[in-house]
């Protein structure tokens, strides 16, 4: 290493006024450093320029006017939208390449078909989880129902039904209550509509001893028979002590008015907030259809009798529920008719052994006997047979 240039010394003496000035002469001979030094770092400016990142570096700041910017949905139609090339002010930016899925590229419809498909399913399990979630009783009660014929029903007595009904209107919980004979299960059957009506239902208790006989052929039996003619005035009797107003809707003209009347004398503390006979086919006339609805509505009652027959009396429920909520509506077919005595029940001995479908046939053989007959008597010895065989090797 070459020595650094010798320049004179200078000495102030203490004392002196003033001190003199040092001068170090510039060497001309270059400096050798014995390690090595790292070039200075580059300036770090103070504000990165507009859209300066991986993709859009030194791209020219574009202003749109504000009518012109587009919209910036995540999801927009059926196509993703590029948020690489979108700012928060500005508009798409020229230049930059499109990304799979958006529109005209490949993987588009799979994009959008993935968020849409996230998009859509989220909500939809979150609702239906919400909805599918009964109370502890309602599970333990739905894993007790018995299957028969294709339909679930409650091996419930009377009494148990009453009770149910009960703590369902304490609750201010309405409910739907369906008593299958022969007849409807034959119909529900053949028709998904009829079948959907009656697996909507809240309730379901056999009203007909071949489906009682089914029942225990199969090996998991009913408690009995849980006709609607019983159970008019067993739950007429319960709203009566608890003052739930009831109505009756259907049977024969003036026969609700005067069922009213024979359940208010055995009940005198019962309510019948209104009655009403409809005429055959008013379903088909909308305004008729509507006169019976709103009248129903306009009562605002806590149980109603429906006696119209399946399945016009179901679906006129299935209708009714959605504006009355807290209400009970029990199907009772021709329970108005009996409760009024327009109509003759069979005698009990006839009804414990299951011939009470014979004493009504006898009554009325013109209206009945192609029903009993022709369509009901195969059905339920078909039903018994299957009943039997899947009894033996199940």
């Amino acid at each position: 290493m070459a020595p650094l240039a010798e320049h004179p010394r200078t000495t102030v003496r203490p004392g002196s006024a003033t001190a003199p000035s040092l001068t170090v002469p510039l060497t001309t001979k270059p400096i050798v450093m014995p390690f090595p030094v790292a070039p200075p770092p580059a300036p770090v400016p103070s504000a990165p320029p507009p859209f300066a990142s991986a993709w859009g570096a030194g791209l020219p700041r574009v202003v749109l006017p504000r009518d012109a910017r587009p919209a910036r949905p995540a999801v927009h139609g059926d196509a993703l939208t590029d948020h690489r090339a979108v700012s928060a002010d500005h508009g798409p930016v020229p230049g930059l390449p499109a990304v799979a899925g958006q529109a005209g590229t490949p993987g588009t419809a799979r994009g959008a078909a993935r968020a849409t498909s996230r998009r859509r399913t989220r909500p939809d399990k979150a609702t239906s989880r919400r909805r599918a979630r009964p109370d502890r009783a309602t599970r333990r009660r739905l894993r007790r129902r018995v299957h028969v014929a294709g339909i679930a029903f409650d091996p419930m007595t009377e009494g148990e039904v009453v009770d149910h009904v009960v703590a369902a209107l304490k609750s201010g919980r309405g409910g739907h209550l369906v008593t299958p004979n022969v007849d409807i299960g034959r119909i529900a059957a053949r028709d998904p509509r009829a079948r959907e009506l009656v697996e909507g239902a809240d309730l379901v208790v056999a009203d007909g001893m071949p489906l009682v006989w089914a029942a225990r052929l199969l090996g998991t039996p009913v408690p009995g028979r849980v006709t609607g003619a019983d159970l008019i005035w067993s739950l007429s009797e319960a709203a009566a002590f608890y003052r739930h107003p009831v109505y009756l809707l259907g049977g024969p003209k003036g026969a609700p008015a005067r069922a009213a009347r024979e359940l208010v004398a055995r009940h005198p503390a019962l309510v019948v907030a209104g009655t009403d006979s409809p005429p055959h086919g008013f379903e088909d006339d909308p305004d008729a259809y509507a006169r019976v609805r709103d009248a129903v509505i306009a009562a605002a009652p806590r149980l109603v009798f429906v006696g119209l027959g399946f399945p016009r009396q179901e679906r006129l429920i299935a209708s009714l529920r959605r504006d009355l909520p807290g209400t009970w509506f029990v199907g009772c077919g021709s329970a108005i008719a009996f409760a009024a005595g327009t109509a003759r029940r069979a005698p009990r001995w006839m009804r414990r052994a299951g011939l009470e479908w014979l004493f009504r046939l006898v009554r009325e053989p013109g209206r009945l006997a192609r029903r009993y007959l022709v369509d009901d008597l195969p059905y339920a010895i078909r039903l018994l047979t299957v009943s039997l065989v899947r009894g033996l090797f199940s």
